[in-house]
C-alpha cells in the first residue's frame, strides 16, 4: 500500500521555526519532479526580494517582483516542457515575499492551484514563526537598524491587511533610521481602528515616547474603550512620564466597515485625504491638543463619511509638511498628484508609489523628518 505524504501544513507546524523553508522545499521534492526552489522575502522598504534557502544568492528578478506586486501566480515556461512557477507569500493581505518552484514538467492549472495552497501554508507558518527566530529578520534587513528603528519595527502591527470590506497598507521611512512616526491598526467585526502618530523629538527618545503612547492606546482599546478613552489614557500616560515636556501628535480613526462612517480624534499633525475617481480632497477636522501636552487632557470626536470605493490616505507631517530645499510643502500639490497616480494600484502598492514620489520631491536633499503613509480602500 502506498503511503501518502503528510500534508505540508502538518510538516510546517512540526518544524523548528527557523527551518520552515527547508521543510517546504523537501516536501516539494517528494511531491513533484523538482528542478529547484527558492523562498524570497521582502526587504524593509518593500522594493526588493532576497533569497532564504541560498542567502548568498542574488535578489529576485523582474518576474518575481511582478508576482509580489500583482499578488497573482505566474508561470514562466522553459525549454523541454519545464515550467517555473512563482507564487505570492501573503497572510491576510500582508505581503511577505514570493515562492519560486522550478518543475521538470509543465505546470497545468491543477498543479498551480496545489502549489498556491502550499505557498499559503508556508506564508502562514512564516508569519507565525517570525518572532521565534532571527533568521527571517536578517534576510529582510539589508543594513543595520538604529535602536529607534528597532523599537518602531517591533511595534508595528504589520505592513498590510485585507478584509472582506477593505484593503489597508502602511509604510514608514527612512526604514533603517526612523524616529517617532508610527501607525497602528486593529479590526474586530465591523470596526477598524486606525492610528497615525508623530512622537516629538529625535532618535531613541522619540521612539520611546511613541512606544508609551501606542501601548497605552492598545491597552485601552483591548479593554473595550472607544477612541476618546484611548486618546485620554494615552495622553495621561505620556504626561505622567514626561510632565508635558514631550507630546505625541496623533490622529485616531474608528471606521464602521458596514456603512463607511468614521469617528475621528484629531490630536495633532497627521492629515487625512480622501480620493474618489481622481478627485482628491482634504478631510477637514478641528485640531485638538497633542497627547501628553497637559494633565487630564480631554478629547472629542468628529465625524466624516466614506463612500463606496473611496481611498483614505493618512500621512504624518514628514509627508505633508516636507519642504526640501525651501520648496513648497509636499502636501500643497505634489502629494495630491502622487495620490491621483495610484488610482489603479492596491493600497500595498499605492503607499510605495506615494513614498517614492516623496523621495523624488526631495531631489537629492536628505529627508530631515521620518514619514508615515497609511492607505485604506473601503470596498463595502
Amino acid at each position: 500500500m502506498t503511503t501518502r505524504p503528510a500534508p505540508v501544513g502538518s510538516l510546517l507546524r512540526a518544524a523548528p521555526p527557523d527551518r520552515l523553508p527547508e521543510v517546504a522545499a523537501e516536501h516539494l521534492r517528494t511531491r513533484f519532479p523538482l528542478a529547484g526552489a527558492e523562498v524570497y522575502l521582502s526587504d524593509l522598504t518593500m522594493t526588493s526580494l532576497w533569497p532564504v534557502l541560498d542567502p548568498e544568492g542574488p535578489a529576485a528578478g523582474r518576474l518575481e517582483m511582478r508576482v509580489f506586486g500583482s499578488q497573482e501566480p505566474l508561470v514562466d515556461g522553459g525549454s523541454a516542457g519545464t515550467d517555473r512557477v512563482m507564487l505570492p507569500l501573503t497572510v491576510w493581505g500582508d505581503r511577505l515575499g514570493v515562492l519560486r518552484v522550478d518543475l521538470r514538467e509543465p505546470a497545468g492549472p491543477d498543479r498551480v492551484t496545489e502549489l498556491r495552497s502550499l505557498a499559503d501554508e508556508l506564508a502562514l507558518a512564516l508569519r507565525a514563526a517570525h518572532n521565534d527566530t532571527d533568521r527571517y529578520y536578517r534576510i529582510s534587513r539589508r543594513q543595520r537598524l538604529t535602536m529607534a528603528a528597532e523599537l518602531q519595527w517591533a511595534l508595528l502591527p504589520g505592513r498590510s491587511l485585507d478584509g472582506e470590506r477593505f484593503k489597508l497598507a502602511g509604510q514608514l521611512e527612512p526604514a533603517y533610521a526612523m524616529y517617532g512616526d508610527h501607525y497602528d491598526w486593529a479590526v474586530t467585526g465591523d470596526r477598524l481602528t486606525l492610528t497615525v502618530l508623530n512622537g516629538q523629538g529625535d532618535g531613541i527618545e522619540a521612539a520611546l515616547l511613541t512606544t508609551v503612547a501606542v501601548n497605552a492606546m492598545r491597552n485601552a482599546r483591548r479593554s473595550g474603550a472607544n477612541i476618546v478613552e484611548q486618546a485620554e489614557l494615552a495622553s495621561d500616560a505620556v504626561y505622567s512620564r514626561y510632565g508635558g515636556a514631550s507630546h505625541v501628535a496623533t490622529l485616531l480613526l474608528e471606521i464602521d466597515l458596514s456603512d463607511g462612517s468614521v469617528e475621528a480624534v484629531d490630536a495633532g499633525s497627521p492629515r487625512a485625504l480622501i480620493a474618489h475617481e481622481g478627485d482628491v480632497r482634504a478631510v477637514s477636522l478641528e485640531q485638538q491638543l497633542p497627547l501628553g501636552m497637559f494633565g487630564d487632557g480631554r478629547y472629542e470626536t468628529q465625524k466624516f463619511q466614506l463612500q463606496p470605493a473611496d481611498r483614505l490616505l493618512v500621512v504624518s507631517d514628514g509627508v505633508h509638511a516636507a519642504t526640501p530645499g525651501g520648496r513648497p510643502p509636499y502636501g500643497a500639490s505634489a502629494l495630491l498628484s502622487a495620490l491621483r497616480g495610484t488610482r489603479l494600484q492596491p493600497p500595498a502598492e499605492a503607499v510605495g508609489t506615494v513614498m517614492r514620489a516623496l523621495r523624488d520631491y526631495h531631489a537629492g536633499v536628505e529627508q530631515d523628518d521620518d514619514a508615515v503613509i497609511v492607505c485604506l480602500d473601503w470596498l463595502r
